[in-house]
């Protein structure tokens, strides 16, 4: 349920984008960040160990840094 108060409008559009960030974040076990679209990259969680870090390298994982990295979504 979402709450806003009767004096601001609503956007339908955000809130079907937000039900389908939700459903993707859950099927994926991935993080959308803010204003994903479907077909966008979603963030993945950090490695756990060096050895987990080093093992995604020929994943397809699109790297900023050894923590933060994102890949595509299956359609």
């Amino acid at each position: 349920m979402l709450y806003y108060p009767m004096s601001n409008g609503r956007s339908i559009p955000e809130i079907v984008r937000l039900v389908t960030a939700m459903q993707a974040s859950d099927a994926n076990g991935v993080a959308t960040p803010a204003g994903w679209q479907p077909g966008e990259d979603a963030i993945v969680p950090p490695p756990k160990t060096i050895a987990a870090a080093a093992g995604r390298e020929g994943e397809g994982f699109a790297y900023t840094d050894w923590y933060f990295s994102k890949r595509p979504l299956a359609a």
